[in-house]
């Protein structure tokens, strides 16, 4: 019966592999700024008049903090995939279980810090400094 199940489960994750890996097929975007395209595209894009492509403070200091915010997004989330090792292979051993759980804890408040920073960082961003 056992490894009935194990044949079954095998199945449907391969199919199901396949079925997503082989059915999509990738579309990518034309950038209609930079394409030949008429006057009255580009004005329906939204694209801008000027040709110049300098960057403001304020990009680069929003592009920054995007970049930090999202590393330490990819950190919380590696130290939820660690501290779920770590309460796996605890053993039952209550010093241990409690360190993962803690670790696991800490590592979605830290989950939780950084999207409500990111969602400061638009707002004020596009709410105060791009009027």
């Amino acid at each position: 019966m056992k490894s009935t199940l194990i044949k079954l489960f095998t199945l449907i994750f391969a199919s199901l592999i396949g079925i997503t890996t082989l059915s999509f097929t990738p579309v990518f975007a034309d950038d209609v700024c930079s394409s030949n395209a008429s006057t009255e595209i580009k004005k329906a894009a939204g694209c801008s008049g000027t040709s110049s492509s300098g960057l403001g403070l304020f990009d680069v200091i929003e592009s920054i903090l995007y970049v930090v915010i999202s590393i330490a997004g990819i950190i919380a989330v590696i130290f939820i995939i660690v501290g779920g090792f770590q309460y796996m292979t605890s053993s039952g051993d209550p010093s241990k279980t409690k360190k993962a759980k803690d670790t696991i804890l800490y590592s979605v408040i830290g989950l939780i810090v950084c999207a409500l920073a990111f969602a400061i960082v638009n707002f004020v961003i596009n709410g105060i400094l791009k009027q």
